[in-house]
């Protein structure tokens, strides 16, 4: 299993991967604004107890020789661990104090923020042709959610921290994984711990423990913390799948199919839910869907011509 785990990943692989994410991804979401609004779950211990599950799923596929662990110095993890909490708390604040299409909206913004970093800081060069298809995502992403737009002040930063955030968590993710030639398991078995000692150590200045409001003191029935056991299973599987599309595809392609997600939670929505979607919502689908086709023809153009340079050498 773990040379499987080194060897590159055919393309049914990847797509395996991408529907795992798919499922998990909006699971997570439903979940979380359910313990938000309804149970009134506190954010930051929320997110630890995501951290501690995701620790201990990695302990456990160690345990069944899933994957090896390797020994890594921790200062270049440190970062990482750093952002990845931002990532998780302010991207969770945004759902807290937004609208589900609100939050969705701003995730968006994501995609341009990462191709400018990388571009600038990074040495990472775009075509033309790939930032156009920034333009029908963002765009139609902007009219999927015209009609949920609710802004406030504080969910607005939230929502805003969290596009920077997660971008250079996102970024961070790939290059990590590179540099330090790991793969997606091994490099979170580090960064997951680092993560909740971080947060454990700065949660009680946030969300008391203790007193009136004190998350011990809160008298929390048994279908609430089956939601919460079931959000950290949930937010490991998350949490292992991104690393793992990003570590064999990139972040961009990550948001891209962020996007995609977007679109299909609005017609499960509608479909099952019925959920008021209107005429110019599914307009805005489909102009983010065809910039997500034009993104993925160009991405498989650029590895065709790839390989073909390798096999002429």
């Amino acid at each position: 299993m773990g040379e499987f785990m080194k060897s590159s990943p055919s393309r049914a692989v990847i797509s395996g991967g991408l529907l795992l994410n798919l499922c998990c991804s909006l699971t997570i979401v439903f979940l979380n604004k359910h313990l938000y609004s309804h149970v009134r779950f506190p954010n930051m211990t929320l997110t630890c107890i995501h951290f501690i599950v995701t620790s201990l799923g990695l302990a456990l596929c160690h345990a069944f020789k899933v994957f090896e662990p390797k020994k890594l110095p921790w200062a270049p993890i440190l970062p990482l661990s750093l952002t990845f909490c931002g990532f998780v708390v302010f991207t969770n604040l945004s759902l807290q104090n937004n609208t589900i299409g609100t939050y969705q909206l701003a995730k968006a913004l994501t995609t341009p923020v990462i191709i400018f970093v990388q571009s600038q800081f990074y040495e990472v060069t775009f075509s033309n042709a790939i930032k156009g298809t920034m333009i029908p995502i963002t765009l139609g992403v902007f009219l999927n959610s015209f009609y949920d737009i609710q802004f406030n002040f504080m969910g607005t930063f939230f929502a805003l921290a969290g596009v920077m955030v997660t971008a250079m968590y996102q970024i961070l993710v790939g290059s990590k994984q590179k540099e330090l030639e790991t793969n997606s398991m091994q490099l979170l078995y580090y960064q997951a711990p680092l993560s909740s000692v971080m947060l454990m150590c700065i949660i009680p200045f946030f969300e008391p423990l203790t007193g009136e409001h004190g998350t011990l003191n809160q008298n929390w029935d048994s279908k609430s913390l089956f939601f919460v056991a079931l959000s950290g299973c949930v937010a490991f599987m998350v949490n292992l799948t991104i690393f793992w599309i990003i570590g064999n595809t990139s972040p961009v392609t990550y948001n891209m199919f962020g996007h995609f997600k977007f679109c299909l939670t609005l017609i499960i929505g509608y479909l099952l839910f019925r959920d008021p979607v209107q005429a110019i919502q599914f307009i805005g689908i489909f102009i983010t869907l065809s910039g997500i086709i034009a993104y993925t023809h160009l991405k498989l153009n650029v590895k065709k011509v790839s390989s073909l340079s390798e096999q002429k050498v």
